[in-house]
């Protein structure tokens, strides 16, 4: 069995947005007529440019090759043009070609991945998501209102949820780390004493931040809300520094938790090594794919520490979470865009089942999904816009709510 053709796909999210501005999904066929499905989650250029360089990875270094030999492909692309160091649009890049290999392997011996993997440590996997906007909300007033915050939660413990994120504490810029102004701080508290008055010992509270802070801007930030016994304290400082990560988690009596932002198993081992990081978030269409994302666990698992596959992106990176977490044993629970979301679930035929607070395991074949690529063609992504993007103007320490 060869990897024979590859055919990708940039499709256009729909309103109103969960998930970013479109989707990055492959489709890699052997030369037997074994197909499958994985997407890349990894922006910083245009899709149109993100393209070509999946193009150039397949053809370099994967076409023709046996989809069994993923340690090869991976050392081939980790090592190309004399680099070997973490890098996150190419191993971005790799990272959805990599989940499509699984997906072909799994059809091929007709088996879920997470059997090829050591088996099914769990038949459902607890989800969380973020609180998003009810249909009556006003969505650019939302983020900044603790009181919709709550409507919001009271629907997602309706539905069964044990675990809501939320993330008051804008903004996200391109300058780095900022200190928090006292309205981001005090809002942040409003909103952590409103949802923990509403939710109760119901659900987790998780704190959602961007990697916006400096160091000392997060200590002070944190522990205004150890109070609130909240899960964890999300990406507190930018994610480049992972040395500064230990100065924040031995300070603040909140579980440190980052990832999302982070490739490939060398990074994630200095976030346990050097950053007492108690929770990773690996989002596996961008940190090396499902072995890698395997071996980021094994490495969890030596530090106590636990896994909470990240999800800002379509349902096939979901797919492939939902496999690596049904396999380890030390998984949290993974990121879902409310119950799933309704394009990201149109996109795979309903696949992927979602019950009280739980995603439940597939026993399908693959990464247990049906890619609808009739939808996908019919939404091209035409924008001019990157999936997310920070804004370049600093704190604003006057404002009042934005």
């Amino acid at each position: 069995m060869e990897l024979k053709e590859l055919k990708v796909f940039i499709v256009g999210n729909k309103h109103p947005g969960w998930g970013g501005k479109y989707f990055v999904f492959v489709k890699l066929t052997t030369n037997n007529g074994f197909v499958g499905y994985g997407e890349v989650y990894s922006a910083s250029i245009s899709p149109e440019r993100m393209t070509y360089v999946i193009e150039d990875i397949f053809e370099r270094h994967m076409k023709g090759e046996n989809p069994e030999n993923i340690e090869l492909m991976f050392r081939r692309v980790y090592s190309s043009g004399f680099t070997q160091r973490p890098d996150p649009t190419i191993i971005g890049a790799f990272s959805g070609l990599e989940i499509a290999c699984w997906d072909i392997l799994g059809k091929s011996c007709d088996k879920p991945i997470y059997s090829l993997l050591g088996g099914a440590m769990q038949k459902r996997i607890r989800s969380y998501t973020y609180l998003y906007p009810l249909p009556h909300h006003d969505h650019r007033k939302f983020w900044s209102s603790p009181d919709m915050a709550v409507e919001s939660a009271r629907e997602m413990l309706k539905l069964g949820f044990t675990a809501i994120k939320f993330d008051p504490a804008g903004p996200y810029t391109i300058r780095g780390g900022h200190q928090p102004s006292m309205f981001d701080i005090n809002l942040s508290i409003e909103f952590c004493k409103a949802l923990r008055q509403t939710v109760g010992n119901k659900a987790d509270l998780l704190f959602g931040t961007h990697g916006q802070f400096t160091t000392s801007g997060a200590i002070r930030l944190g522990k205004a809300l150890e109070k609130f016994n909240l899960l964890w304290f999300e990406e507190p400082i930018p994610p480049d520094n992972i040395d500064e990560f230990k100065k924040v988690a031995t300070q603040v009596n909140i579980p440190i938790a980052t990832g999302e932002r982070h490739t490939t198993k060398s990074e994630f081992a200095a976030l346990l090594k050097l950053g007492n990081v108690s929770i990773l978030q690996p989002a596996l269409g961008r940190a090396g794919g499902i072995l890698e994302a395997k071996k980021i666990s094994a490495i969890a698992e030596v530090f106590n520490a636990q896994i909470a596959p990240h999800l800002y992106a379509g349902p096939i990176e979901w797919a492939a979470n939902i496999q690596l977490a049904t396999n380890i044993p030390n998984i949290l629970m993974a990121e879902t865009i409310l119950t799933g979301g309704e394009f990201h679930l149109k996109l795979i035929n309903n696949s992927i089942k979602w019950e009280n607070g739980f995603i439940l395991s597939p026993t399908r074949p693959g990464l247990g999904i049906e890619f609808n690529e009739d939808l996908a063609s019919e939404n091209k992504y035409s924008g001019d816009k990157l999936h997310l993007e920070m804004q370049e103007d600093a704190c604003n320490y006057h404002r009042k709510s934005d």
